[in-house]
């Protein structure tokens, strides 16, 4: 029998050493166009990166050795032009542009995949590249290293992209990322997504979503990337990973029937509409598993399983293909990011009905060091529980947890096979209730009725004058940030305060990941409250999802055209909500040997070395892990302000955005940035404690202080004095806060207390706004449904509550004074203010005042 093979990568070297393992007599060629066969095509951009250093390593058979071993003619540099099907003939051009004719009996098209390059002004200009084979990665390597390459513009967010993003990044490019989508990578949903768009930026990537290219422009070594809607970016090397379409020229000129997703259609044996001639690889389209539909898979595990079945099936065998589910796995920077099965967009668009479940676990137990959050989305079918598909975000672990969702998809499995899965277990590699464990445990509780969820979008989309937001974190977490309207009572206090909470209106409760959500969940449900549902990944999710996508400063500031030099810029899914906190304890920091857990800050002092006194010289090590903004910030302070001038602070925080914001903390204060790195989704920033600047006037330098006096209860004033103090007690200026007559009502409690009142009181109490959240705007107002709106846009524009910002302040250590004689005349008793209010009188201001150096009254 003789077998020609058109094309040498993946799928088709796989069939020719398959077919010769089964048949030694049977005669094959293997036709390849390009100058290689069998190569990685998948560790390309590694290569340019260097991260693979040595070329070779990128060629698992070359043609000589593969010819030898397999006994195949190997013939490079021929190119298939057309197939005679009648005569079973393929015409081959070879490099000197001779032509010739070869038959056949059995033909295999595994010619793959061509990247998409729209017919764009100014695409083909130097500098300007796609990356599918050597040929391109040559040319890419070979532009690298002759061009200095300071910024980079990759065009497309699929794998490729990313991995190529990273790797100019590791070369030392300013790296920008242009997505038509409003989202990288799109196999996965939006909310899983969001937690890439964080680390992305975190690592100083500028992502430009819902932007389409519309050309380019080469001005002496610059291309500028003009998108649609005019602005434009200049960068030194472009990269198009737009996408792939199936390589169908030869198919379509031979008349082989073409799907109607465009590749080559072909029955369960992999045969095409000529039963001589079959085909593999990212050229076909097959029925995806799940949906029944056809579908494109451009991925080199299945085009290899492909090449096996194909080779038994050309000897004469019938094995059936079973399809891909689309299992992937990416590394982006730190992260990884694994996928299989169906999404939920791709299960709406399908008319697929489904439940999805977001949970958060470690890689391992927690106690043994090392461990790192994964974030886990599942969908499934709400009656049988049928597992439609998985997506994962994490650093350790992931690859091992998405292929056990793969095999259980694959088998038509349900959500009741992952609790049933049986997984090694030891604290270096898991913990003894595994992560996709857990996502089948939370899953069926959905199923049971045993818990209700909400989901980010209907949070960010509700009517929060309709809901009571339950946050069941501790008080310290609430502190930091939480949804506006939002009533903290922490979990363990539940059952003591359940009065607190009605049962006339749906109850949201939610906390940072979502277990202490579900377990108040189980506690209210049990108790008679019929309306209850817990958020859906907690506000670790909703955070991400809810976020702006703002550009690297920096980086915009070096460009040249005036529409990068804008400070940054914001794209939404839609709308945004408020940018909440995350719980403190939702991330596990790596653990070593230097790490002593003390209460809620995990330090250690060590002995170093100065670096102009060579005397000892402390260090505290500070682990703000699983904190957001402002969380790392104010931890750090707090530290701080307990050392002596050349001691210094070492955090590690996985906020995205803690190592911009420390450094620029630095700039305020006038400590010491000495380092910032940030690897495996840890930042780690050592600041020194400076000495205190000398003054130059004969004040005394203590005279820094502010005060304000706060006399209204007006929303928009009560919101800008809680802007300016924090403000300023961020730079570690002493501020202090006296609220007299109707600024009362600012420091009020959220909940009522019961208070023993004469009549004036009394009356005073019926007039007066009972807290802080009925307070009225100063104009506008219109019968309180002004404070609403502005509540409301506040809450999409991601700004901190009134609430958020007072408890910000009392953290910033923003001294709050209520003033007796007002408390007196109003009647408003000690109990009725927040607890961290102290009540003094005039003579406790002016003290104050003396120390300020700026005085405001509001």
């Amino acid at each position: 029998m003789k077998i020609i093979i058109i094309g040498g990568v993946a799928g088709g070297a796989t069939t020719a050493a398959r077919i010769r393992r089964m048949d030694e007599t049977a005669e094959i060629i293997l036709i390849e166009k390009g100058k290689y066969i069998s190569y990685a095509n998948c560790g390309l951009p590694y290569y340019i990166g260097d991260v693979i250093t040595d070329r070779e390593k990128l060629f698992v058979q070359t043609p000589e050795s593969f010819s030898i071993r397999f006994r195949v003619d190997v013939r490079t540099e021929n190119e298939v032009i057309f197939i005679d099907r009648k005569k079973k003939t393929v015409t081959v051009r070879m490099k000197s542009e001779d032509t010739y004719v070869e038959s056949y009996d059995k033909l295999l098209i595994s010619t793959g995949a061509v990247p998409v390059k729209p017919p764009l002004p100014g695409i083909d200009s130097e500098g300007i590249f796609t990356l599918r084979n050597i040929r391109d990665t040559d040319r890419i390597k070979e532009y690298t290293n002759q061009h200095p390459i300071r910024r980079a513009v990759v065009v497309g967010a699929g794998f490729i992209g990313l991995e190529m993003a990273e790797n100019l990044h590791d070369l030392g490019a300013k790296v920008s990322i242009v997505e038509m989508a409003n989202q990288v990578m799109t196999p996965i949903d939006y909310s899983m997504a969001s937690l890439v768009h964080q680390h992305l930026m975190e690592k100083g990537v500028n992502l430009y979503l819902e932007q389409a290219v519309a050309s380019f422009e080469k001005t002496g070594k610059e291309i500028k990337v003009i998108f649609k809607d005019g602005q434009s970016i200049p960068a030194d090397i472009v990269i198009l990973s737009i996408g792939v379409r199936p390589e169908t020229t030869l198919a379509r000129a031979a008349g082989l029937t073409i799907g109607e997703a465009g590749g080559i259609a072909v029955n369960d044996h992999l045969q095409t509409s000529d039963e001589s001639i079959y085909a593999i690889g990212d050229a076909i389209e097959y029925p995806h598993p799940l949906t029944g539909k056809p579908w494109l898979n451009y991925l080199a595990g299945p085009a290899n399983r492909q090449g096996r079945i194909v080779a038994d099936n050309i000897l004469g065998a019938k094995l059936s293909y079973e399809g891909a589910i689309g299992t992937s796995i990416a590394k982006v920077f730190d992260q990884t990011v694994a996928a299989t099965g169906l999404p939920g967009k791709r299960l709406r668009q399908a008319g697929i009905k489904y439940i999805s479940s977001t949970t958060h676990s470690l890689s391992h137990a927690g106690y043994y060091p090392g461990a790192t959050q994964m974030s886990i989305k599942i969908t499934f079918e709400p009656i049988t529980g049928k597992l439609f598909g998985a997506q994962i975000v994490g650093y350790d672990g992931v690859d091992k947890r998405i292929d056990e969702f793969a095999q259980v998809i694959k088998h038509q499995g349900t959500i009741y096979d992952l609790m049933e899965l049986e997984q090694a277990y030891a604290p270096p590699y898991s913990s003894a209730k595994d992560p996709v464990a857990i996502a089948g445990y939370v899953a069926q509780d959905i199923i049971s009725g045993n818990e209700k969820m909400v989901y980010w979008r209907d949070l960010r989309d509700i009517e929060l004058e309709n809901v009571f937001l339950l946050d069941v974190r501790t008080p310290d977490e609430f502190s930091l940030g939480s949804l506006p309207g939002a009533v903290n009572i922490p979990l363990d206090e539940i059952r003591d305060r359940i009065t607190e909470i009605p049962k006339d209106i749906p109850v949201y409760a939610f906390c940072a990941v979502g277990l202490r959500g579900y377990l108040a969940y189980r506690i209210l449900s049990q108790r008679g409250y019929d309306n209850v549902r817990n958020l859906s990944g907690g506000l670790k999710i909703y955070k991400a999802a809810t976020a702006p996508i703002i550009l690297n400063e920096e980086d915009c500031e070096r460009e040249e055209e005036p529409v990068a030099k804008k400070e940054k810029r914001t794209i939404t899914e839609k709308e945004q909500k408020t940018t909440v906190a995350v719980d403190r304890k939702a991330a596990t920091a790596t653990s070593s040997t230097e790490t002593l857990v003390i209460g809620p800050m995990s330090t250690i002092e060590t002995e170093t070395t100065g670096e102009d006194d060579k005397k000892p010289q402390r260090t505290i090590r500070v682990d703000a892990c699983g904190m957001q903004c402002p969380g790392p910030i104010l931890k750090m302070k707090k530290t701080m302000d307990t050392l002596a001038p050349g001691e210094r602070v070492e955090v590690t925080s996985t906020d995205p955005g803690f190592a911009r914001d420390a450094a620029a903390w630095c700039n305020s204060t006038g400590n010491k940035l000495i380092s910032k790195e940030s690897t495996a989704g840890k930042s780690v920033i050592v600041i020194e404690k400076e000495e205190p600047k000398a003054c130059s006037v004969v004040t005394s330098c203590e005279g820094k202080g502010k005060t304000f006096i706060m006399f209204s209860d007006d929303l928009d004033k009560a919101l800008a004095t809680f802007v300016l103090a924090n403000g300023a007690a961020a730079t570690g200026q002493k501020v202090t806060i006296f609220f007299t007559f109707w600024g009362l009502n600012v420091i009020k409690r959220l909940s009522k207390t019961k208070t023993e009142k004469d009549i004036y009181g009394k009356m005073f109490g019926m007039m007066l706004p009972s807290s802080s959240q009925k307070l009225k705007l100063s104009k506008m107002s219109m019968g309180g449904i002004g404070g609403k709106m502005m509540r409301h846009i506040m809450g999409k524009k991601g700004i901190e509550s009134l609430e958020s910002l007072r408890q910000q302040a009392l953290e910033n250590g923003v001294e709050f004074i209520a003033c007796q004689m007002s408390m007196d005349v109003m009647g408003v008793k000690r109990e009725e203010l927040l607890d961290e209010v102290t009540v003094g009188g005039v003579a406790t201001y002016m003290e104050r005042a003396d120390n300020a150096n700026v005085n405001l009254f509001i």
